[in-house]
This record gives C-alpha cells, structure tokens and sequence, in this order.
C-alpha cells in the first residue's frame, strides 16, 4: 500500500495531505553496477546485492526470476495464510501504526515504510522458523509467499492510520479544531474523538474498495499490464530476500536497521529528562540564532526527520525547504509589517482573521493548485491509456501495440514470445479465482450496512448523500487503481476534497455541511485508496506468485486490525498530551485545520478572510498549476529540478523546522554515497528506516508516562543573553 506524492526521481513518502506526492521509495533499491576497487568487504556486499537482484529479476542476470525458484513447490493459498505470519503481522502493525500516528500529528509527511515491514517481517519469521527448526518442531519453511501475506497485512492495517483521517478530516470533526477556525460555535458541525464511534465508522468504511475493484485484478494485472511501480518493487524485494545471496543481505540489513532502531529509541528517552516544560529541551535548541529560531528556522535533533529525508527524494526535501524559506523567511515578516492594516493588531498570533489566516490559507490554495493539476493529469493519462486497450484489442494480437507505456500512450512493438515467468505466473494468478458473487455481494452488503449506519454516526450526513457516494465510488476506486498503476500516484486526498466541498454545499452551511462534508470525505478517500492499495497488492502477488485469494483474505485482515489499532493508538495520543491540536506544541495536527477549513469555505464562502487573502490564495494556486506544467513540458533533466509545489506547501503553516532535519538526512545519504554508493545502496533504507521506527516506537512508553503524571526532571531552555541577566537578577533578589 504504500503511502504518497510525485517525485520525478521516484521515493516515496504518503503526506497526510500530499499522500499523492511521495510513495515510492526504496522498494526501487535494488542493484546497481559498482566501481571497482573496493575492499574485500564492500566487493562481498556487491556480490550479495547483484544476486539478491538476481532472484528479483535484475538486469544483470541471465537467469529469469521464476527459474530461480522453479524447484520450490507453491503453497495453496491456506499454507500462505499461517498462524505465524498473523501474529507477527499484528505485532508490526502496532508499533508502525504508532510511528504513522506520531508523523500524521506533528508535520503529515509519511514516509514509505514498506521496506521496514518486508525487511523485519522476513526477520521476525526467518528468526521463528530457525529456533523450531533447531528444536527439530518446523512444520513448514517460510516461503516468499508468506512474506508477502505479512508484507500486504502489515501495510494494510497500518495504513487505516493514514486513511482514517485522524490528523486530518476525523480529528477536524472536533471542538478543538473548531475552535481554532473560521467558524463561530455551532454545536451541529462538531464531533468529538470517541473510541467507539471511530472504531465503528472505519469498519463500515474501510472494507468497501477491496470489493469495488476485486473483479478487475484480471484486467488490470494481466490485459492492461499495469507496472504499479511500488508493488513492483516490492516484489523484487521480497524475491531477492528469498534467495540464499539475497537472504544473507537482508539479515545485514536487519542489523543495520536494529542499531540505529536502539540509537534512535535511547535518544529519544534521553531527549525527554529536558523536557520539563515549554519550550524545553533539544527539540527547542537555536541552532541557527534566537531570531532564525523565531521564525522557525532550527534544527531540532529529530531522528525521526532525518531518516525521513533519507528516504524521500532529494527534490521533495529541497522542495519543503524552500517552502519554509519563502513563507516564514519572506512572506511572514512582510505580511506581518501590515499589522493594523491588513488585519487588526489586536488579534491574538492564532486567530485565522490575522497572520493565521494568511499562512493556512495560502497553504490551503497551493494544496488544491497541485492537487487538481495531477487529478486531471493522472485522468488524462488514466482515459488514454484506456482508449489505447479498447484499440489495441480491437486491431487484435498481431497488431503488436503495448496498452500503455510510462507516460501512458500505446507503444508499437513487435510481437514477443510469452517468457517462462509471465506463463507461470499468469497460470498461477488465475488458478485460485475469487468469486465474482462474493466481490459483488460484499460490495453490495457492506455498502447497505454503511449507508444505514453512517448516518447515525454523523447526524448531519444523511443516507442519500451516503447512497450517492457509494454509486460513484466503484467508478473513481477503478480510475484511481488505473491511474495508480500508470503513475504510482494515488489522488484519494483529491478525492476527498471534492467529496468535501460537494456534500458539504448539498448539505447546507444551515444543516451541518461542515460535519457532512468531513465524513463525506473520510468515506471516499477510504473507498478510493483501498482500492489502489488492493491492486498493488495483487501486483506484488503476481510476482511473488502468491495467490490472490491469500492476498485479497490477508488485506481483509489487515484492514480489521487496522480498525481497532489505528482509533486505540490515537485515543492513546488523545488521552496522553492534553494540547493536542495546538499550534506550536509537539503534536499540532496541522492537516485537521485545514481539511476543517477547506470544509467552512466549501459551504460558507470566502467572506470571512482577511484582508488581501484570497487574492493571494488566487496567485498560489494559479502558481501551483503553473510550476507543474513547466515540469511537465520541460526536458526531464531540467524538471528535475524545479521544486513540488505540494511540498513547499507544507512548511507554510507549520514552520521549517522539520524541513532542515530532512535536510541533514539529504546530506548524510548524499555524502555517503559520495564515499560507497554501493553500501548507500544497500543500508541507507535499512538505517534511515530504523531512525523512523526508533523515535516513532518513543512515543508509546512517552504516552504511557505522560498517561501515569510522571513528568520530566529538567528543563534545559535557551535564553539571549540580556534576558539571562534578568532572570539571574530575578533569582537572585528571590
């Protein structure tokens, strides 16, 4: 499933507002041609990772994938779906669903960690089996298709924290949120956080865009030929593990990734004894000067941003930066020069009819500028890669014309044999079907549920408006996995936008739109990015030759799991840190305000916005639309350069912090390729993805010492030194 936006280089990190910006990361790490001249020990990795692409299919062997594995027998899809992948399954989606928490509530940029739930889900069973096996207990081996049973389960469960909305639409239903937005109180439009109810709505929700697009699998995979990049090299990630080369590599890897997961989590709990009060302790140190610190501009010891910028491409981490630069580095303080002009002076540093307003609001248009740009986009490439099958099936076999290619228009080709590993898999993926009346009366059942309980959640979304969506979700879930396999973009926050400002205005600003419009919004997106994360899935199995029906079963499972662990990990953050929400604190949502206010301008109008606002919220997203088109027309050598408007829209409320921490992690993995671009090949993900999970892991025994009053010893707080003075004089005369 994967999470995230467009980058031209290809990594990937789902943002909770961007999620069609970055995901697709390190599932592409796998070999490259080496310089000669290395140490006996860089030249052992090379010929490790050579083989483990080897088993992938890499370009150097001569071998094909399948012929690799072609003395090992299949599992039926019930061997595939074992007790020990489940329980170790469940496990991961805990602390993952942690980390994703803990990355939906502070910035919303979410990394794509499908490497870490192959790599440790491989570790975790490979270590299981070898204990039973040295016991002499070992009834059946781990195979590449049990991986990908825990691989699909893992990424399905704790992607419900991402699409669950909790740092967006979910938590936006919310007083807090409303509160701090344009609207005045109105009881109708606010839903408190409960656990019953989340559990409840998500399990209505969550499991319709596995039956939406289920009887496609066959057309997609197979007659369309869809690349879905990101379940592609899951694939080759998880055959390369599965080979004796490939396994030796991983179980480095593995140790790798478990002593930065150590470093990151001791750092961590060291960092918190300084955190006795507000602004305390590393996370608060001016780095840059007390001014750049003022203005957001600080590095804040993060480990969990550093392996972020580690794993996104270097033009996303370039990108946020020089959002933070031109908004709290240019625009702010001009802006803020107008105080008493453009808006009251008197107006508190959080109120939206001030400078507030200006940075949520100018955020908001450059998100909807870039995300509409690549809706039509990805639509216009879904249309003709369509148009180009219905032609090429038209003109027959021998007219030789592939349906898409990367740019989705048809390619002419001649005539190619059907190779060893298509045959096999193509003769496995259809032997074990699932049944057309299970996908449709799933479809039918769970959406009849829905529209009779949605309602009675959210009282202003009434069951019409509910029916409606269900009618055209099957269609949009179909475009997205379309468009999802051309690009490896999945648009559900796009989606969700439109459902937002759609049922919000059917609703009425008089009748609770504002609420109807987030739950309306929190139904598509879960519809519309199920149904691509189903599909990539399938892709994943069709090249590990894992059935479709442990696929389709283990997703079910997955998103169950989700269900319950995604609201408890929430109700955890919710209960642990009392200012949850706020801006300025460690955990500020700040995707909640926006999707909230996208909700009031979307049934209320823009008359409620500061002085010159929404002329430059015009400017921005005409901006959005133009840098984007440049990208497209320009060479790709060129374009590769230009920044993404979506994340330079990132920092523009919440500051740059973040973004020179992602920064630092550019430099790191920069240099280190410098020095061995073969180990950086290697061990950057493994590294970068045991920073992520360290610090994120943190956070659960942080929640429960904040849940139990136990509070830090120390504040370690960084004063200039004329306000030293005063403090050294007001303790002395006390």
């Amino acid at each position: 499933m994967a999470m995230g936006s467009e980058s031209n280089g290809g990594a990937a990190a789902k943002m909770e507002e961007g999620e069609e910006m970055v995901e697709r990361s390190h599932g592409h790490t796998t070999t490259r041609r080496r310089n000669t001249n290395r140490d006996r020990e860089e030249e052992e990795v090379e010929a490790e990772e050579a083989a483990a692409a080897a088993g992938a299919g890499g370009v150097n062997d001569p071998m094909s994938i399948e012929r690799v594995f072609e003395g090992q027998a299949v599992p039926s899809w019930r061997e595939q779906l074992t007790f020990r992948a489940f329980v170790v399954s469940f496990l991961l989606s805990i602390m993952f669903s942690v980390i994703v928490m803990k990355l939906n509530l502070t910035t919303g940029i979410i990394p794509s960690l499908n490497v870490s739930a192959g790599l440790l889900g491989f570790f975790f069973v490979k270590t299981w089996t070898k204990l039973l096996e040295n016991v002499g207990l070992l009834n059946q081996p781990f195979t590449r298709q049990e991986n990908t049973v825990i691989q699909t389960c893992v990424v399905a469960s704790y992607g419900i924290s991402f699409s669950g909305g909790f740092g967006s639409y979910l938590f936006a239903m919310s007083g807090k949120i409303a509160n701090q937005s344009l609207e005045q109180s109105n009881a109708q439009n606010i839903k408190e956080p409960k656990l019953g109810w989340m559990i409840g709505f998500l399990f209505v929700v969550s499991f319709l865009g596995l039956f939406s697009v289920v009887t496609l699998r066959k057309i997609m995979i197979i007659d369309y030929k869809l690349i879905y990049p990101s379940g592609t090299a899951t694939a080759y990630l998880i055959n390369g593990f599965h080979t004796p080369e490939g396994a030796k590599l991983a179980k480095k890897q593995v140790k790798m990734l478990g002593k930065f997961f150590a470093g990151s989590f001791v750092w961590g709990f060291f960092q918190w004894f300084y955190t006795a009060g507000e602004d305390c302790g590393f996370a608060s140190f001016p780095s840059l000067g007390l001014k750049a610190y003022a203005n957001k501009f600080y590095f804040d010891f993060s480990a969990t941003y550093v392996g972020v910028g580690m794993i996104c491409p270097y033009l996303v981490n370039i990108s946020v930066l020089l959002g933070g630069i031109l908004s709290w580095g240019v625009m702010w303080p001009l802006i803020g020069n107008k105080k008493g002009d453009w808006y009251s002076a008197d107006l508190s540093p959080s109120s939206l009819h001030g400078l507030q307003g200006y940075r949520v609001f100018i955020g908001i248009a450059l998100i909807l500028g870039d995300g509409l740009y690549n809706f039509f986009k990805v639509l216009s490439r879904t249309i003709s890669g369509m148009v180009a099958q219905v032609r090429s099936s038209k003109l027959g076999p021998s007219s030789g014309t592939q349906p898409v290619s990367d740019d989705g228009m048809p390619v002419a080709t001649t005539p190619a044999a059907v190779s060893f590993d298509d045959k096999r898999r193509t003769e496995l993926f259809l032997k074990e079907q699932i049944p057309k009346p299970v996908a449709l009366g799933g479809y039918v059942l769970v959406a009849a549920i829905s529209i009779v309980t949605v309602p009675h959640i959210f009282h202003p979304l009434k069951w019409y408006h509910v029916l409606a969506a269900y009618v055209v979700a099957p269609v949009l879930a179909f475009c997205n996995a379309y468009g999802c396999g051309l690009t490896d973009w999945s648009l559900a926050s796009t989606y969700g936008k439109i459902a937002i400002f759609t049922i919000g205005a059917w609703a009425g600003a008089a009748h609770g739109g504002v609420l109807a419009g987030l739950a309306a919004c929190g139904v598509m997106m879960s519809i519309v990015s199920t149904a691509s994360d189903l599909m990539q899935d399938f892709k994943t199995g069709y090249l590990t030759l894992a059935s479709p029906r442990s696929m389709f079963i283990s997703q079910v499972i997955g998103t169950g799991m989700g269900c319950v662990v995604a609201p408890c990990v929430f109700w955890l953050f919710y209960k642990a840190f009392s200012d949850l929400g706020t801006p300025g604190t460690e955990y500020p949502a700040p995707y909640a305000l926006v999707y909230r206010n996208m909700a009031i301008l979307g049934v209320e109008g823009f008359g409620s916005l500061p002085k010159h606002c929404l002329t430059l919220c015009y400017i921005f997203f005409a901006a959005a639309v133009a840098v984007n088109l440049v990208r497209d027309l320009v060479p790709k050598r060129v374009s590769r350069y230009i920044p993404l408007p979506m994340a330079m829209a990132i920092p523009f409320y919440i500051g740059s912090y973040f973004a020179i921490d992602m920064c630092v992690g550019s430099l790191i993995l920069f240099v280190w390729e410098r020095i061995n671009k073969a180990k950086a090949d290697a061990f950057a993900p493994a590294m970068a993805s045991g920073l992520i999970c360290g610090d994120g892991v943190w956070t659960l025994p942080q929640s429960v010492l904040a849940l139990a009053k136990v509070k830090p010893p120390i504040c370690m707080k960084f004063l200039s030194r004329g306000t030293n003075v005063l403090v050294d004089n007001f303790l002395n005369k006390s």
